[in-house]
């Protein structure tokens, strides 16, 4: 973790020199390092780092009860009215006016059944924390990775827009000149002018949509909004992987943070059982007190006379009648434990067919990518035929107007289905909990990270 924080200042440090220099260049991120900056410093992952330290410290709390306890113990009383002792009709006062009391007392649990279960509690609950943050760390790096796409997607699209913006504008300068010459008429020239201010409004929704998901993205690495951010792929970049991950997807559920986490959620209940079958045992418990008594009329303060006493002893308990209490505690405690069986079973069930259903969406993507790089052929095809004719003033406006939006259509219609695969594959990820947590440096294990 401690690198993490390191890389994650030196990309600061980058940025803000850049701001110092005036040069206005973003900073430059792939998707890992996106993952990583948000893996060390997502407020999200920060706090289930600290509630695994929270229940270690409560686990060393349970252990503590297993060790003595010793207590200094001082007491004082005033005696405001004498006890009257009467022997032989006659009476007389009794006691002092001032009693003092200190010293120290110990005691020791010997046998205690329940709390030695009750550790295997607190074990179970630092186990399932650690889950917790794995499953914290899974749906951020989704997140993370869904909304890098979503950026690149945006992003593809802008530059499409763009294109075809300037091949609007092209075509409607070219029927300006023809015009101005009388070879076109007025209507083509307005009609190629308007088609292409229609685009304008879509590249800035494009741009808007572009920062956005930068603030978006920014805020899940845990980011200051005033950095600048940009990303060094583009959705073509992950075209020669997406067969290579699609073919190699292992469908078992044995990493699963819901199963993981039902599983240990079952072996919690089942510990809780035992302890609470421990409950009809008995306990045995030593003591000891060493103390020091004073007993002196007048004063409090002086007159002292201290004698030591001492003493030791056990103390069995072993309760024999509750009214029925821990019989029915632990039938409670039993049928917790076999819901818990057909809520795995049932879980397991869903999750299967969910991930078969992502299978199925992943290999529907992959077909309509393959379909949409033909027809983004075809159109660009069409297109230059089609440019090559209004050259030679054969083609017509609306001939030229159909081209350039099939093109448009068919370049976007590509981008949004590498898009939905790339999401499709890491909803899957998520789904299986296979995520290479690992390749950022981070383990199953809990780290302090100061």
């Amino acid at each position: 973790m401690f690198y993490h924080k390191v890389f994650k200042k030196i990309l600061l440090l980058v940025a803000a020199a850049t701001a110092l220099t005036a040069s206005a260049e973003p900073l430059s991120v792939t998707l890992d390092d996106c993952i990583r900056i948000a893996l060390s410093d997502n407020p999200s992952i920060i706090v289930a780092d600290m509630e695994i330290e929270r229940v270690d410290y409560s686990r060393k709390e349970v252990l503590g009860q297993l060790f003595p306890q010793v207590n200094f113990t001082a007491n004082y009383s005033r005696t405001l009215a004498k006890q009257t002792m009467v022997m032989m009709d006659q009476s007389f006062k009794v006691g002092t006016d001032n009693q003092h009391s200190v010293g120290f007392s110990g005691s020791l649990p010997i046998i205690v059944p329940a709390l030695w279960k009750s550790i295997k509690l607190s074990d179970n609950q630092i186990l399932q924390n650690i889950e917790k943050a794995r499953s914290s760390r899974l749906s951020l790096v989704n997140q993370v990775k869904n909304a890098y796409y979503a950026l690149l997607l945006a992003r593809d699209s802008k530059r499409v827009i763009e294109a075809n913006h300037e091949t609007a504008l092209f075509t409607a300068s070219i029927y300006k000149k023809q015009f101005e010459i009388g070879t076109a008429t007025e209507y083509d020239m307005t009609r190629a002018t308007v088609a292409a201010t229609t685009l304008e409004p879509s590249i800035l929704e494009a741009q808007n949509s572009i920062d956005a998901l930068k603030l978006q993205l920014k805020v899940l690495m845990g980011m200051d909004a005033n950095v600048d951010i940009e990303p060094v792929e583009t959705l073509d970049s992950y075209k020669s992987m997406m067969y290579e991950n699609a073919m190699n997807v292992d469908t078992s559920l044995v990493n699963n943070t819901s199963l993981k986490q039902l599983d240990l959620q079952t072996d919690y209940l089942k510990k809780a059982l035992k302890v609470q079958k421990m409950s009809w045992f008995p306990t045995l418990t030593g003591s000891i007190n060493y103390m020091w008594n004073s007993m002196s009329n007048g004063s409090p303060f002086k007159n002292f006379n201290w004698n030591p006493y001492s003493q030791a002893g056990l103390a069995l308990a072993w309760p024999l009648f509750t009214g029925g209490q821990r019989y029915h505690k632990q039938k409670q405690a039993e049928i917790a434990v076999r819901e818990m069986k057909w809520q795995r079973e049932n879980l397991t069930r869903s999750l299967t067919s969910q991930v078969q259903t992502q299978i199925n969406n992943i290999n529907s993507d992959l077909k309509q990518i393959e379909s949409n790089a033909a027809s983004v052929a075809l159109a660009e095809k069409g297109d230059r035929i089609m440019q090559e004719s209004f050259k030679l003033g054969v083609g017509t406006f609306l001939q030229i107007q159909d081209s350039q939006n099939a093109l448009l259509g068919a370049r976007l219609s590509y981008y949004q289905a590498i898009y939905n695969l790339l999401v499709s594959q890491s909803d899957l990820e998520l789904m299986l909990g296979n995520a290479p947590l690992a390749k950022y440096g981070v383990t199953n294990e809990y780290h302090k990270t100061k």
